[in-house]
Formats: C-alpha cells, structure tokens, sequence
C-alpha cells in the first residue's frame, strides 16, 4: 500500500468509499456518526483536496481508503477545549479525520494511522463514543484515551485520543 494526496479525479471513488463506510458504521452500532447528515459532505472534500488536505491509500493502483491529514500548532480548534481529560503534550501535532476505507484490504485504517504519524510523531484522532470498530484500532496502533470534545457536525460528543 502507499498514501498519496487525493487528486480531483479521485472524487467518484472517494465519495464511494464514504458511503460505504457510512453503510458500515450503521451496520456495527455507530449509525449517528456520519449517518444522518451524510458526511462527509462532497463540498468539505472538494475543499479539502484543493487545500493538500486530503490523501488516499492506494492498493496495486486502486484507491481503497481516504483520510484527511493535517499538521501544524492549534490546527484544529474542537481539540482546544477537552473535557473529563487533557492531552498528553501542547506543541505541534497532526490530526487525522475522515478516515475510511472500502473493506477490500485489511489493515487499511493502521496503515493510514501510521503513515501520518510517521509525518510528526505527536497525532490526535477523535471518534464517536459508538464507534468502537475505530476505538479497538486507535488502541491497537498505541493511541491513550484522553478525554471529550466536541465537534460542530452534529451534537454527540467524541472521544479524543493521542499518540506520541
């Protein structure tokens, strides 16, 4: 496998691979992450791909998970305010959101993980509390739960995570 930056011709499969997860969550307990408001949203992607933001994993040549991948000091700021817990450490970090994958390939979501904290070496990740497909492989890939935040999609809280 290899992570490249999403390009404007992998919208389609990009958006396919979104609503397949979305399908995947409701089926294993999570149906309100993504579910009702569709998200990701086609315009957020599209956004994110012009700014860089957005990267692919690609299998022999076909795209098989996306995910959107930032860092940098204070770049998110729904991790600034963290509840019933704080983060291990202040400085530069990278976050990674949207992740997801189409099933074909396993060990796509580790891969993924991995590679971004290879980039800067101090991640933050959040889920949603019944997602617990992604809180088994943030666990397994050595991030620590470190409390709540909230995000401006939807009201449900997530459970923040970091790894150093």
């Amino acid at each position: 496998m290899r992570i490249r930056k999403t390009r404007a011709e992998d919208l389609e499969r990009v958006m396919a691979i979104y609503a397949g997860a979305r399908a995947f969550m409701a089926a294993t307990g999570n149906p309100n992450q993504w579910g009702p408001t569709h998200w990701p949203p086609e315009a957020l992607i599209r956004s994110d791909i012009a700014a860089g933001n957005s990267y692919v994993c690609e299998e022999a040549g076909r795209v098989v998970g996306v995910f959107y991948f930032i860092q940098g000091e204070d770049i998110d700021p729904t991790y600034r305010r963290i509840e019933d817990g704080a983060w291990r450490k202040n400085g530069p970090y990278g976050v990674v959101h949207r992740l997801a994958g189409d099933g074909s390939v396993k060990g796509i979501g580790a891969f993924c993980l991995d590679w971004a904290f290879a980039q800067c070496g101090h991640l933050r990740v959040d889920t949603h509390g019944d997602n617990k497909v992604m809180q088994r492989l943030l666990q397994r890939c050595g991030f620590v739960h470190c409390g709540t935040i909230y995000v401006q999609e939807d009201p449900f809280p997530r459970l923040a995570y970091e790894k150093l």
